[in-house]
């Protein structure tokens, strides 16, 4: 691990974090962002005391060194009713008990009757945009409550510039109340060689090339259009290429189903459902092109996990993803069928642009480090403890 700036004459803290989604085999977006963070955090500041908030039992996996107390909050927060009792009465409850100086709450969430100085990562505020795909209850409590969370917050933090803009203009926060701090990538995603990239096709797609999906299936991140393209792509080509899509099946996923019955080529389409993350990274270095064409994203992990995976990125034009991806990636309209089907015949017909977007990728791949991640966050932490004491 790289060193992290030291900070002179600075008294040991006792941070608070909310750990609710390090759930064993089952990290996602979530869970990966405070993995990464908080892991290195602890290791590289012994003098400082940890204490993970859960909502369930947790895996000893994840108490990372001495310097970290465990406590389990009831109730399990998964639901909006228990995500209230859970943040508004069980959180503010453990901060008081254990003297916490401060809370970190990594899910875009946090405590709005807690005195303490409170950090909150917000990565996005989709659900301002697209409310109708959110279940009723969980619309509702969002609507409501992720404004007033923002503005609770003493510090925000976001994963790219759009999402600062879209939160200044949403919301009215102030300017200096939001820092941005990009995500890094794990160490897992590397290149492989031709051999292993074989190794790989033949265990997972019949021995083909093929285009990769991870992430959640959800009509946001458009996989219905994705599809189309996929047959517009294969009535051109004739290609024996497939589509392959890692990813737990999300709420209102009905347009998805329809695209998928509606092709001509769905033995070519496959659904992989949750991935391993050894398999993740060996699929995502094999594939023909990485495809994320989501409708909005507040940074577009998977794209920086094929960057430095050596794999070519056909991206949308929208939102934050030409910020994340740079020139990186071959971009296409996310509403038209068309241009995705071109951007696909495109990366499939000219291996020179794959060779381009790959070593672009690669470059632009180091931007992205949990290290400087996790070294700019904690000194954030100290900042607003120091201000905070000299109010």
């Amino acid at each position: 691990m790289k060193s992290f700036i030291q900070i002179q004459d600075s008294f040991p803290l006792k941070i608070a974090i909310n750990t609710r989604f390090l759930l064993p085999g089952q990290l996602e977006g979530f869970g990966w962002y405070t993995h990464e963070l908080v892991r290195r955090m602890v290791l590289a500041h012994p003098e400082d005391e940890f204490l993970f908030l859960f909502d369930r039992p947790f895996d000893p996996r994840f108490i990372y060194a001495e310097n970290v107390k465990p406590l389990v909050l009831f109730p399990p927060a998964r639901h909006p009713v228990l995500f209230y009792l859970w943040f508004e009465w069980a959180v503010p409850r453990a901060l008081r008990q254990f003297g916490a100086d401060l809370f970190f709450s990594p899910d875009s969430m946090c405590s709005l009757r807690s005195k303490v100085p409170t950090v909150m990562t917000t990565h996005d505020i989709v659900p301002l945009h697209f409310p109708a795909q959110l279940p009723f209850v969980t619309r509702h409590y969002l609507l409501n409550r992720l404004p007033l969370f923002l503005k609770r917050a003493e510090l925000v933090l976001t994963v790219s510039e759009y999402v600062k803009q879209d939160i200044l203009q949403q919301c009215s926060l102030e300017n200096d109340k939001i820092e941005v701090v990009y995500n890094g990538c794990r160490e897992a995603f590397v290149p492989l060689s031709a051999g292993e990239q074989q190794l790989v096709r033949d265990q997972f797609a019949g021995g083909q090339p093929y285009f990769f999906y991870t992430g959640a299936i959800h009509p946001r991140k458009n996989i219905h259009r994705l599809i189309q393209a996929f047959d517009q792509f294969k009535q051109k080509t004739g290609a024996g290429v497939q589509l392959l899509l890692a990813g737990r099946f999300a709420w209102k996923t009905g347009v998805v189903k329809d695209a998928w019955e509606q092709s001509p080529y769905q033995q070519d389409i496959q659904f992989l459902g949750y991935v391993p993350e050894e398999d993740l990274t060996r699929l995502m270095a094999s594939a023909l092109a990485m495809t994320y064409i989501s409708l909005s994203e507040g940074f577009g992990l998977p794209m920086v996990e094929a960057m430095h995976a050596g794999t070519p990125v056909l991206a949308a034009d929208a939102t934050c993803l030409p910020e994340i991806a740079g020139d990186a990636a071959l971009f296409v309209d996310p509403a038209s069928v068309e241009s995705i089907a071109s951007g696909m015949f495109n990366l499939y017909a000219e291996p020179e642009l794959r060779q381009e977007l790959r070593a672009k990728g690669l470059e632009r791949a180091k931007l992205f480090n949990w290290d400087a991640a996790a070294e700019k966050i904690y000194c954030a932490f100290r900042r607003l403890i120091k201000s905070e004491t000299n109010a």
